[in-house]
């Protein structure tokens, strides 16, 4: 029989697959029709009247730019598509043909955005970009890719006469003073040309069709990216609240104030987006869904858990420890004892206090229940943690989760007779879908109860790691780095996957 580490890696590819550009691609876009073609996407038919345009933005956008050309051949009158830099060499290196331009495209690649932040080169591309959409008329049909991940980056167009510098150096005291990732696209979005539904409706009259790759919890159109093709859902007073609230209201640039002064005070109507098509290619639910499927295929009762889970690492790395805790007892059927009660108590705190959207764990307990005995459980969750840095170790959010699970698993090993693990084998896995945790070459980590234990014989103290957020270097030396999850650059991104896998012994 396979080993649990096996199926898990299995599942994690699984869903890695649904995902990557191209097959997500294939599977939602056909050109069909010779005389008056008809683009056809998810089974919504657009016709292709006059010229057909693509361009897009964003870590993912290289590989879904390659096989929309595959598909809409010479339809494809001309494309711009800006992405991180280095990327078309670092897929070369990586033998990723298939993500790549083919020789003669139609597609113009500028690379900018170093480090993920908005330079020259992005403001160029940005720029280029700008100029294609502008001249587009009622019988043109525009096709945008939006890739969450670094398009909001990949698209910096300030509006005149606001400098890039002058954006990125107040984006950066709002960060430095704690605003949140929204509170720093509100902003962004109000001093952008292109984003907050710009590009789109620049592009007015023409056609606009967005295939978009999410990498925000929920898939909010007006988020992911900053939303360049959607009605932003805030106006420039929610702008204005945010830099009163920092304190930044009143040494602004010049040129920041213009803008703000003579911005419209409401969001843009939805009905002035009529012309525009935001469509969901890939997404963390998409991907689960498949590792759903392929569990099953393998025997075992699967059960997704949350498509965004969120919140410090240490109290999702607890839910998990609880969880796991919970379906061994239901093995030892001692599920419906005292401790299954008290687990089940300490879960529902736990659950209300991390409020992740969407997880309706009394229900989700309710299905655990309902299992029967000696099953092999499966439970998926996805969704992007956050790690507080007290240390100056490498590490990334998936390999930190795993090793505090694996700490977890073994402080309730080792609280003695209660502990319901010992007649289950357990596996715990967490990764990023990009391929990079952190600044490290590992997507993520697996772990199981008896990793602490062993780590100590080979002198390692995992408490002493966590402290330093040291995840990366403690696996890379702990058993030959045999515990960690390398898959190389993936070509997307739709966040993390965590998968629990248990079975009796």
């Amino acid at each position: 029989t396979m080993s649990l580490r096996e199926h898990a890696l299995s599942l994690f590819r699984g869903a890695l697959g649904t995902v990557r550009p191209a097959p997500m691609l294939r599977r939602a876009l056909k050109l069909q029709g010779d005389g008056c073609p008809q683009l056809l996407v998810k089974g919504q038919a657009f016709p292709v009247k006059k010229d057909l345009y693509l361009v897009g933005f964003g870590k993912a956008v290289l590989g879904m730019a390659a096989a929309a050309e595959e598909i809409l051949g010479d339809h494809l009158t001309q494309g711009i598509i800006n992405v991180p830099l280095g990327i078309q060499e670092s897929l070369q290196r990586a033998g990723m043909q298939e993500m790549l331009l083919k020789p003669h495209s139609r597609i113009q690649v500028i690379e900018g955005a170093k480090n993920n932040l908005p330079d020259a080169e992005a403001l160029k591309g940005a720029v280029a970009i700008q100029e294609l959409v502008e001249g587009l008329t009622a019988d043109d049909l525009l096709l945008v890719l939006i890739s969450g991940r670094g398009g909001s980056a990949l698209l910096p167009a300030p509006i005149p006469p606001i400098l890039l510098e002058e954006k990125e150096k107040l984006t950066k005291l709002l960060a430095s003073r704690g605003a949140a990732i929204q509170e720093l696209n509100i902003v962004r979005k109000t001093l952008s040309v292109l984003k907050g539904g710009g590009l789109a409706q620049l592009a007015h009259p023409a056609r606009v069709v967005s295939l978009i790759l999410s990498d925000v919890i929920g898939d909010p159109l007006d988020i992911i990216a900053s939303g360049p093709t959607a009605a932003s859902s805030h106006s420039v007073q929610d702008c204005l609240q945010i830099l009163t609230k920092y304190n930044l209201l009143h040494n602004l640039p010049k040129s920041v104030e213009m803008v703000l002064s003579s911005s419209p005070t409401k969001p843009t109507a939805p009905e002035n987006y009529s012309h525009v098509s935001n469509i969901i290619l890939g997404s963390n639910t998409l991907a689960l869904e498949e590792a759903r499927c392929q569990a099953e295929g393998l025997g075992y009762a699967a059960l997704v858990l949350s498509a965004a889970v969120h919140g410090e690492v240490g109290c999702v790395a607890t839910l998990y420890c609880q969880l796991i805790q919970l379906v061994c007892l239901g093995f030892s059927s001692l599920g419906e004892g005292p401790l299954g009660d008290e687990l089940r108590g300490n879960l529902l705190q736990l659950a209300a206090e991390l409020q992740i959207p969407g997880l309706h764990l009394e229900e989700f307990l309710q299905a655990l229940r309902g299992l029967g005995p000696n099953r092999p459980v499966c439970i998926l969750a996805g969704g992007e943690t956050t790690v507080w840095l007290q240390g100056t170790g490498r590490g990334g959010r998936n390999q930190e989760l795993a090793l505090r699970v694996g700490l977890g698993l073994h402080k309730a090993q080792a609280t003695g007779a209660s502990s319901p693990q010992g007649r289950c084998e357990i596996l715990f896995l967490s990764g990023g879908t990009d391929g990079q945790d952190g600044p490290t070459e590992a997507a993520g980590a697996f772990c199981s109860p008896g990793l602490v234990a062993e780590a100590l014989q080979e002198g390692l103290d995992v408490e002493a790691f966590l402290r330093n957020n040291d995840s990366y270097t403690f696996f890379s030396q702990f058993q030959g780095g045999h515990h960690l999850l390398v898959t190389g650059l993936t070509g997307t991104n739709v966040m993390d996957i965590q998968a629990i896998l248990i079975r009796a012994m």
